[in-house]
Protein backbone atom coordinates (compact mmCIF):
# COMPACT_ATOMS: atom_id res chain seq x y z
CA UNK A 1 0.00 0.00 0.00
CA UNK A 2 1.11 3.54 -0.92
CA UNK A 3 2.09 6.21 1.93
CA UNK A 4 0.70 9.23 2.19
CA UNK A 5 3.54 11.03 0.28
CA UNK A 6 3.76 9.02 -2.34
CA UNK A 7 -0.30 9.16 -2.94
CA UNK A 8 0.19 12.75 -2.73
CA UNK A 9 2.62 12.42 -5.59
CA UNK A 10 -0.06 10.17 -7.62
CA UNK A 11 -2.32 12.92 -7.23
CA UNK A 12 -0.24 15.49 -8.60
CA UNK A 13 1.00 13.43 -11.29
CA UNK A 14 -2.98 13.16 -12.28
CA UNK A 15 -3.25 16.51 -11.90
CA UNK A 16 -0.31 16.86 -14.14
CA UNK A 17 -1.19 14.44 -16.96
CA UNK A 18 -4.96 16.04 -16.91
CA UNK A 19 -5.47 19.34 -15.67
CA UNK A 20 -8.74 19.70 -17.81
CA UNK A 21 -10.30 16.31 -16.85
CA UNK A 22 -14.14 16.27 -16.55
CA UNK A 23 -16.85 14.18 -16.90
CA UNK A 24 -16.85 13.70 -20.85
CA UNK A 25 -21.10 12.65 -20.90
CA UNK A 26 -22.74 15.29 -23.06
CA UNK A 27 -25.56 17.47 -21.12
CA UNK A 28 -26.83 20.59 -20.48
CA UNK A 29 -28.43 20.43 -17.11
CA UNK A 30 -28.66 18.04 -14.16
CA UNK A 31 -31.53 16.05 -16.02
CA UNK A 32 -29.58 15.52 -18.77
CA UNK A 33 -26.61 14.45 -17.08
CA UNK A 34 -28.72 12.57 -14.79
CA UNK A 35 -30.15 10.71 -18.09
CA UNK A 36 -26.81 9.71 -19.71
CA UNK A 37 -24.89 8.76 -16.65
CA UNK A 38 -27.90 6.05 -16.25
CA UNK A 39 -27.33 5.34 -19.75
CA UNK A 40 -23.58 4.79 -19.30
CA UNK A 41 -24.20 1.80 -17.13
CA UNK A 42 -22.01 -0.82 -18.66
CA UNK A 43 -21.20 1.48 -22.01
CA UNK A 44 -18.81 4.10 -23.06
CA UNK A 45 -19.76 7.37 -22.77
CA UNK A 46 -18.48 7.50 -26.25
CA UNK A 47 -21.23 5.44 -27.33
CA UNK A 48 -23.81 7.10 -25.30
CA UNK A 49 -22.74 10.50 -26.54
CA UNK A 50 -24.06 9.04 -29.68
CA UNK A 51 -27.63 8.62 -28.64
CA UNK A 52 -28.28 11.37 -26.58
CA UNK A 53 -28.38 14.38 -28.88
CA UNK A 54 -31.45 13.37 -30.70
CA UNK A 55 -32.45 11.74 -27.58
CA UNK A 56 -32.31 14.77 -25.62
CA UNK A 57 -33.77 17.17 -28.36
CA UNK A 58 -36.40 14.59 -28.11
CA UNK A 59 -37.32 14.48 -24.53
CA UNK A 60 -37.03 17.30 -22.38
CA UNK A 61 -38.45 16.53 -18.87
CA UNK A 62 -39.88 14.10 -16.91
CA UNK A 63 -43.13 14.25 -18.29
CA UNK A 64 -41.89 13.70 -21.83
CA UNK A 65 -40.08 10.19 -20.66
CA UNK A 66 -42.80 8.92 -18.91
CA UNK A 67 -45.81 9.91 -21.79
CA UNK A 68 -44.22 8.68 -24.54
CA UNK A 69 -44.77 4.33 -24.85
CA UNK A 70 -42.30 2.37 -23.76
CA UNK A 71 -41.58 0.95 -26.81
CA UNK A 72 -40.56 4.05 -28.20
CA UNK A 73 -38.22 5.12 -26.18
CA UNK A 74 -36.86 1.54 -25.69
CA UNK A 75 -35.90 2.32 -29.80
CA UNK A 76 -34.63 5.47 -29.42
CA UNK A 77 -32.00 4.07 -26.91
CA UNK A 78 -31.88 0.58 -28.79
CA UNK A 79 -27.85 1.14 -29.71
CA UNK A 80 -26.93 1.34 -25.64
CA UNK A 81 -26.30 -1.85 -23.99
CA UNK A 82 -29.36 -2.94 -22.02
CA UNK A 83 -31.61 -0.40 -23.24
CA UNK A 84 -34.81 -2.54 -22.47
CA UNK A 85 -33.82 -2.25 -18.60
CA UNK A 86 -32.88 1.46 -19.16
CA UNK A 87 -36.02 2.42 -20.40
CA UNK A 88 -38.04 0.96 -17.89
CA UNK A 89 -35.56 2.55 -15.48
CA UNK A 90 -35.64 5.86 -17.02
CA UNK A 91 -39.66 5.95 -17.30
CA UNK A 92 -39.57 5.01 -13.30
CA UNK A 93 -37.45 7.61 -11.69
CA UNK A 94 -39.09 10.30 -13.94
CA UNK A 95 -42.13 9.00 -12.90
CA UNK A 96 -40.37 9.47 -9.07
CA UNK A 97 -39.18 12.94 -9.96
CA UNK A 98 -42.76 14.07 -10.79
CA UNK A 99 -44.51 12.53 -7.69
CA UNK A 100 -41.84 13.27 -5.05
CA UNK A 101 -39.77 16.36 -6.53
CA UNK A 102 -41.87 18.39 -8.15
CA UNK A 103 -40.13 17.49 -11.53
CA UNK A 104 -36.22 18.52 -10.30
CA UNK A 105 -33.60 15.98 -9.82
CA UNK A 106 -33.05 15.62 -6.37
CA UNK A 107 -29.51 16.90 -4.93
CA UNK A 108 -28.95 15.12 -2.29
CA UNK A 109 -27.02 11.64 -2.84
CA UNK A 110 -29.63 9.70 -0.82
CA UNK A 111 -32.52 10.90 -2.42
CA UNK A 112 -30.96 10.23 -6.04
CA UNK A 113 -30.30 6.35 -4.99
CA UNK A 114 -33.86 6.32 -4.37
CA UNK A 115 -34.44 6.80 -8.48
CA UNK A 116 -34.59 3.80 -10.06
CA UNK A 117 -31.47 2.53 -12.10
CA UNK A 118 -29.66 5.12 -9.64
CA UNK A 119 -26.81 3.73 -7.78
CA UNK A 120 -24.46 4.93 -5.40
CA UNK A 121 -21.59 5.81 -8.26
CA UNK A 122 -24.72 7.29 -10.55
CA UNK A 123 -25.48 9.47 -7.31
CA UNK A 124 -21.78 10.27 -6.60
CA UNK A 125 -21.82 11.54 -10.33
CA UNK A 126 -24.73 13.44 -10.48
CA UNK A 127 -24.10 15.20 -6.68
CA UNK A 128 -20.26 16.11 -7.80
CA UNK A 129 -20.75 17.27 -11.32
CA UNK A 130 -24.17 18.78 -11.15
CA UNK A 131 -24.44 20.15 -8.17
CA UNK A 132 -20.67 20.11 -7.10
CA UNK A 133 -20.81 17.93 -3.90
CA UNK A 134 -17.53 16.61 -2.84
CA UNK A 135 -17.67 12.94 -4.54
CA UNK A 136 -15.51 9.80 -5.64
CA UNK A 137 -17.17 7.92 -7.60
CA UNK A 138 -15.36 4.52 -8.32
CA UNK A 139 -16.32 3.56 -11.64
CA UNK A 140 -13.62 0.47 -13.44
CA UNK A 141 -11.34 2.89 -14.13
CA UNK A 142 -10.89 4.57 -10.65
CA UNK A 143 -11.23 1.06 -9.32
CA UNK A 144 -8.18 -0.31 -11.69
CA UNK A 145 -6.14 2.75 -10.78
CA UNK A 146 -6.66 2.37 -7.36
CA UNK A 147 -5.53 -0.88 -6.91
CA UNK A 148 -2.73 -1.07 -9.55
CA UNK A 149 -1.00 1.56 -8.00
CA UNK A 150 -1.90 0.10 -4.16
CA UNK A 151 -3.90 2.73 -3.35
CA UNK A 152 -6.43 0.11 -2.06
CA UNK A 153 -5.90 -3.77 -2.12
CA UNK A 154 -6.61 -5.73 -4.59
CA UNK A 155 -9.44 -7.30 -2.45
CA UNK A 156 -11.30 -4.37 -1.58
CA UNK A 157 -15.01 -3.98 -2.68
CA UNK A 158 -16.22 -0.88 -5.18
CA UNK A 159 -17.42 0.74 -1.68
CA UNK A 160 -14.36 -0.03 0.78
CA UNK A 161 -12.60 1.78 -2.54
CA UNK A 162 -14.04 5.21 -2.63
CA UNK A 163 -14.24 4.78 1.67
CA UNK A 164 -10.43 4.36 1.46
CA UNK A 165 -10.03 7.43 -1.61
CA UNK A 166 -12.11 9.36 0.65
CA UNK A 167 -9.99 8.81 3.73
CA UNK A 168 -6.99 9.49 1.99
CA UNK A 169 -7.50 12.37 -0.58
CA UNK A 170 -8.47 15.67 0.60
CA UNK A 171 -12.13 16.34 0.56
CA UNK A 172 -11.85 19.38 -1.81
CA UNK A 173 -9.86 17.45 -4.34
CA UNK A 174 -12.40 14.65 -4.32
CA UNK A 175 -14.34 15.14 -7.73
CA UNK A 176 -11.15 16.55 -9.26
CA UNK A 177 -9.65 13.85 -8.73
CA UNK A 178 -12.51 11.15 -9.46
CA UNK A 179 -12.23 12.50 -13.14
CA UNK A 180 -8.63 12.58 -13.38
CA UNK A 181 -8.40 9.36 -12.13
CA UNK A 182 -11.02 8.28 -15.03
CA UNK A 183 -9.12 9.93 -17.69
CA UNK A 184 -5.79 7.89 -16.52
CA UNK A 185 -7.26 4.72 -16.60
CA UNK A 186 -9.57 5.73 -19.49
CA UNK A 187 -6.74 6.93 -21.67
CA UNK A 188 -3.14 5.90 -19.79
CA UNK A 189 -3.56 2.93 -17.53
CA UNK A 190 -6.08 1.05 -20.04
CA UNK A 191 -7.61 -2.43 -18.90
CA UNK A 192 -5.76 -4.35 -21.59
CA UNK A 193 -2.44 -3.14 -23.15
CA UNK A 194 -1.53 -0.33 -20.53
CA UNK A 195 0.67 2.64 -21.43
CA UNK A 196 3.62 1.35 -18.24
CA UNK A 197 6.86 1.87 -19.95
CA UNK A 198 5.83 5.77 -20.52
CA UNK A 199 4.00 5.82 -16.84
CA UNK A 200 5.33 8.43 -15.06
CA UNK A 201 4.05 6.52 -11.89
CA UNK A 202 5.52 3.11 -13.01
CA UNK A 203 8.31 3.45 -10.45
CA UNK A 204 5.45 3.11 -7.48
CA UNK A 205 3.42 1.03 -9.56
CA UNK A 206 3.39 -3.01 -8.50
CA UNK A 207 1.47 -3.63 -11.18
CA UNK A 208 3.93 -2.35 -13.80
CA UNK A 209 6.64 -3.29 -12.10
CA UNK A 210 5.09 -6.98 -12.47
CA UNK A 211 4.55 -6.63 -16.19
CA UNK A 212 8.03 -5.04 -16.93
CA UNK A 213 9.61 -7.72 -15.38
CA UNK A 214 7.67 -10.45 -17.32
CA UNK A 215 8.09 -8.88 -20.39
CA UNK A 216 12.29 -8.82 -19.54
CA UNK A 217 12.18 -12.33 -18.81
CA UNK A 218 10.58 -13.03 -22.32
CA UNK A 219 12.82 -10.68 -24.14
CA UNK A 220 15.93 -13.19 -22.18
Amino acid sequence: MLNKAQIRYCLNTFEEMFPEAECELTHKNSFELLIAVVLSAQATDALVNKVTPGLFEKYKTPEDYVNVPLEELEQDIRRIGLYRSKAKNIQKLSRTMLEKFNGQVPQTKAELESLAGVGRKTANVVASVAFKEPAIAVDTHVERVSKRLGICRYKDSVLEVEKRLMQKIPEEEWSDTHHRMIFFGRYHCKAKNPNCHECPLLFLCREGQKRKRKEEKLMQ
